[in-house]
């Protein structure tokens, strides 16, 4: 399963009660990293998690779409984003490429300035 889940735009503690369920049960969680800034570092949110968490660029989000849904395929993974996933199109073409290849996906919303 794919999820991509919304952090919200203040700091670790912003994500959702339900998002932060599905980080902490996912086998990989990865943190999109170009598409907007997070205000707290990597550190931060692997400290208030409890887990380690993987910066995606955007080479990897964009290009290596095909390991991360094959991974979804075995296993659960995360996708974070900051503010709310549907922010950028880029996320919007990821759930379209699931979708196009059978892999399930859940969004998990939070607030966004859009």
């Amino acid at each position: 399963m794919l999820y991509l889940v919304g952090l919200g735009l203040g700091d670790a503690k912003d994500i959702t009660v339900k998002g932060l369920e599905i980080v902490r049960q996912c086998r990989t969680v990865y943190l999109e990293a170009y598409t907007s800034i997070l205000s707290v570092g990597k550190e931060a949110l692997e400290e208030f998690y409890g887990r380690e968490v993987v910066l995606a660029d955007r080479e990897t989000v964009e290009m290596d779409t095909q390991r991360i849904l094959q991974e979804a395929r075995d296993a659960d993974v995360a996708l974070l984003v900051v503010g709310d996933p549907f922010g950028a199109t880029t996320h919007s073409d990821l759930v379209l490429r699931a979708v196009r290849e059978g892999v399930p996906y859940r969004v998990v919303h939070n607030a966004s300035i859009l």
